[in-house]
């Protein structure tokens, strides 16, 4: 266990750069902060660069004890680290997975898939991931200009999720839709115009579920390309729902058919 005292620290200012996504990208590196999520990083056996822990609070690194990459450092410099109002005072890098969409296919996996397509709210991407791993979906796709996945507000949205879920991107419509049909998928569109509701549907499995942005919904190429169009009722005025509620609903017909 070292002690940093300069923000000049080689290892501090890794930390401080990994607050920007291009760095993350860069070192193929992210954040994740408090003790439960590095707990299920080390759990899950996610590769634990370095812990740094707040002056102070150093019986929070008891169970780090073994690990020789902890660093404590003063509050003033924690403070310009932490991504919280009131950190646990412990924050570490970890590892990002490298795993193209390709490789995943050729598991051939008979599970149900997620495609975020452009969503910008970390809320709503992390949610996403965590109600995918509990409803017990395979594979999160990510279509290019969807939010950093990695970034720390997802990661503590996600929760754990983000260690046990396989997250891969997809640059184009065109890509996504040749590949998850190649490997035996039906694209599934949630959309305001879509042609049946989401239950009268079977997505109990082979289904890669579209999720559009928050503005602007699903991109046209990939609702044109989808082999299911499906919506959820609403009552009164409401047009929509937000996101991450919406994917929730419709991932779990698959939980809920599984058990019919």
């Amino acid at each position: 266990m070292r002690e940093i005292t300069s923000k000049n620290n080689q290892i501090y200012r890794l930390f401080q750069k990994l607050t920007v996504k291009k760095y993350r990208d860069r070192f193929g590196l992210y954040l994740i902060e408090g003790e439960n999520l590095i707990e299920e990083a080390l759990k899950n056996k996610i590769d634990v660069e370095h812990i740094l822990v707040r002056s102070g609070e150093e019986q929070i690194i008891q169970p780090y004890m073994n690990l020789d990459k902890v660093f404590i450092t003063d509050k003033k410099l924690f403070a310009d680290i932490a991504q919280t109002k009131t950190s646990q005072g412990i924050v570490a890098s970890v590892r990002k997975p490298e795993l193209s969409l390709e490789d995943f296919l050729k598991r051939k996996s008979s599970g149900n898939f997620v495609v975020l397509d452009r969503l910008q709210d970390p809320g709503n991407i992390g949610t996403i991931i965590r109600t995918a791993d509990a409803a017990g979906y395979s594979l999160v796709i990510a279509m290019k200009g969807t939010g950093d996945v990695f970034s720390p507000k997802v990661a503590r949205a996600a929760a754990g999720s983000l260690f046990r879920m396989p997250i891969v991107t997809a640059d184009s419509p065109k890509e996504l839709a040749r590949l998850v049909k190649d490997a035996g998928k039906k694209l599934a569109a949630s959309c305001l115009d879509g042609n049946t509701f989401y239950y009268e549907e079977d997505l109990k499995s082979n289904i890669a579920l579209i999720v559009g942005n928050e503005g602007n919904g699903i991109c046209d190429e990939l609702i044109s390309a989808a082999d299911l169009k499906i919506k959820i009722p609403m009552c009164g005025n409401i047009e929509s729902l937000n996101a991450s509620v919406a994917a929730a609903i419709i991932m779990y017909e698959a939980v809920r058919k599984d058990k019919d």
